[in-house]
């Protein structure tokens, strides 16, 4: 099991880091981690790019009073007046000392400050992005994959603080030593910077080779972490355990792992061995700028002063030059996976709901006209030719198969979903024309999946979004759910957290959690209530009880409900049947089951023992039992 990148795109990326890159797209890497700090904190970005710039400025005050410290003290005269003549100098390279030193203190804490932040910011623009994208969206191919590594650009944001500020604090020294060079001789810079070149190009050559063995492991990367949740969480524990399943998921991940860490491997000894090249040859070019530095002195060019400057200002700028260049490869390649952030955002924008701005009423009419979606790269239509209304005070039921559409027709007519072609119309306005979050406030939907969130009580049911009644209306709804016994049953009320890893929380099985997802759907003053498989995880009683309920319900909303338990359905008005996106019987429940077709055929399943084992055949309750799903 691998990702396959089927674009090549990131690959292709990957492969293009080279030193002409990194001297192009520094600037622009650098410059996008100011812009992201100087949005979260401009004072603490200021003061950063102050520190670094006055750091600079300090480190050529000490190289230059290294110069006038030896031109001083190796003058002529009495060892007294020497050590005088030295004094400015000496006191000048212990100033500059010092500040540096206190410039660094500076820049540690406000990176220490800034860093999280950018992470946090970047996590949060985030989240914005993938909750403003279409749900389409989900079901695009790739889109999950390359949101997890956004995920990874958010997380190492705050690396181009740190790295940044290296770069920054490296570009200052060679500034700084590069002046003093060129004002010592002129040829000794180019040299340098020849020198250097051997090493920049084995840096960046190791940080592709780093950036593609890891862009390549993302999938088992992924992999690996959907092991490690199914494998320790408690959900699946005793599954793991009846099924005797540990050895095979942990063999599993041992395979995973071993994969991994032989790409980390290949990409470890490789990108030494470019290192290793890259420093013989640095080493050699190193020796031919010392060797020219000699000469300088030898041949009077130079004076003892300054070529006892030059030592200095030959290490500052060689400590620059690697500076830069190793920080440049790690910003190049924190750049790549902040350009899987950049780009996601981007994607997701391209997903954005661009809807319209009209502000719906509870529904009176729901009007589906030749109705047609289509989920991308699918082969064929998920729903094709569905025409039907639906109204307020009217209960719908649809059933079909697994995969006849049912769910997703659902998704249509609360506006989860926009039509491929075709329509969906609330009181005569198309899905698309309504402000999304106005119309999914009169959206009550209890999915098959419905979640459980690690919040209070209370807030399970609300969402967060109390009604003027308080607590009362929450007890109003968890009555006509049933969820009123559980409610009671938990040891502070509404205010227990429903989750046993935090502190006075508290678990509830699935029927419970059922009873929950329907009480939320009942508490919000929704004109479009959606119920698939409402009752699955229900007992009879509980079961009873909430069919019974719907048509009270059903008096102040339209209701859609999707069930495979056929006798559910006679509360409804109409029941449509679906069978590979058609609608291809609509009717009452007492005409539908007398009437020959799909319908009477999935009743018959249900209810008739002899349709497949005649001799031996299932009880009544196992063959009304039927795997979930739309």
């Amino acid at each position: 099991m691998q990702f396959v990148d089927r674009t090549g795109s990131r690959e292709k990326a990957g492969r293009q880091i080279r030193l002409v890159d990194m001297a192009r797209r520094l600037p622009q890497l650098v410059r996008r981690s100011v812009a992201l700090a100087w949005i979260i904190d401009r004072w603490a970005a200021l003061g950063l790019l102050v520190c670094q710039a006055v750091s600079g400025a300090m480190q050529a005050l000490g190289l230059l009073a290294v110069s006038g410290t030896i031109a001083a003290l190796l003058s002529s005269g009495d060892i007294y007046g020497r050590l005088l003549a030295a004094w400015p100098s000496l006191v000048m390279l212990a100033g500059a000392t010092a500040a540096r030193a206190l410039l660094g203190i500076t820049v540690a804490w406000l990176s220490s400050r800034l860093g999280p932040q950018m992470s946090r910011e970047a996590e949060q623009r985030l989240l914005r992005a993938v909750t403003e994208v279409e749900l389409a969206a989900y079901d695009a191919p790739g889109f999950n994959h390359r949101k997890e590594a956004a995920d990874r650009g958010a997380e190492i944001a705050q690396d181009l603080v740190s790295e940044g500020q290296d770069l920054i604090a490296s570009l200052a020294s060679l500034v700084a030593g590069a002046g003093v060079l060129t004002a010592l001789h002129p040829a000794l810079l180019p040299l340098l910077a020849l020198a250097g070149f051997p090493q920049a190009v084995a840096q960046v050559s190791a940080a592709r080779v780093r950036y593609l063995a890891r862009l390549r492991s993302n999938g088992d990367y992924r992999l690996l972490s959907i092991l490690r949740w199914h494998v320790g969480d408690r959900y699946a524990a005793d599954q793991i355990r009846a099924g005797t399943m540990a050895d095979f998921l942990v063999g599993r991940y041992r395979h995973i792992t071993d994969r991994i860490n032989r790409a980390d491997r290949r990409a470890a000894d490789t990108g030494a061995r470019m290192s290793l090249v890259g420093a013989l040859c640095g080493g050699v070019a190193s020796a031919a700028v010392w060797a020219a530095v000699v000469w300088l002195l030898a041949t009077g060019r130079m004076s003892v002063g300054h070529a006892g400057t030059a030592v200095f200002a030959l290490q500052t700028v060689g400590m620059a030059l690697r500076g830069l260049v190793v920080g440049g490869a790690r910003i190049m390649r924190t750049g790549l996976y902040m350009d899987d952030w950049s780009e996601f955002l981007r994607e997701a924008g391209g997903y954005r709901m661009i809807r319209g701005s009209l502000v719906p009423e509870p529904p009176q009419e729901i009007a589906v006209k030749d109705l047609v979606f289509r989920y991308e790269e699918a082969k064929n239509d998920a729903l094709r030719g569905v025409s039907f209304t639906l109204r307020r005070g009217e209960v719908v039921a649809l059933v079909g198969y697994n995969g006849s559409g049912k769910t997703t027709l659902a998704k249509l007519l609360s506006g989860l979903y926009l039509p491929t072609t075709g329509s969906v119309t609330w009181d005569g306005v198309p899905t698309g024309d309504l402000d999304p979050y106005a119309m999914w406030s009169q959206v009550a939907l209890v999915p098959q999946d419905y979640a459980r969130w690690p919040l209070t009580a209370r807030e399970n049911i609300t969402l967060g979004q109390p009604t003027e009644g308080g607590d009362a209306d929450i007890h109003a709804a968890c009555a006509a759910s049933g969820a009123d016994e559980v409610v009671t049953e938990l040891r502070s009320g509404l205010d227990t957290v429903l989750a046993r890893d935090w502190l006075g929380g508290q678990e509830l099985s699935g029927g419970q959690w059922q009873r929950i997802a329907l009480t939320r759907a009942f508490h919000r003053p929704a004109g479009l209530l959606l119920l698939d498989e409402p009752t699955s995880a229900l007992d009879p009683l509980g079961e009873h009880r909430i069919f019974a309920g719907l048509r009270k319900l059903a008096a102040t909303r339209a209701v859609v409900l999707i069930t495979h338990r056929l006798t559910n359905v006679a509360v409804a008005d109409r029941v449509l049947v679906l069978d590979k996106g058609r609608i291809v019987q609509q009717g009452t429940f007492s005409e539908l089951v007398t009437q020959p077709g799909l319908f009477r055929e999935l009743w018959t399943y249900q209810h008739t023992r002899e349709t497949h084992q005649p001799a031996t055949a299932p009880s009544p309750d196992a063959t009304s039992t039927e795997t979930q799903g739309s």
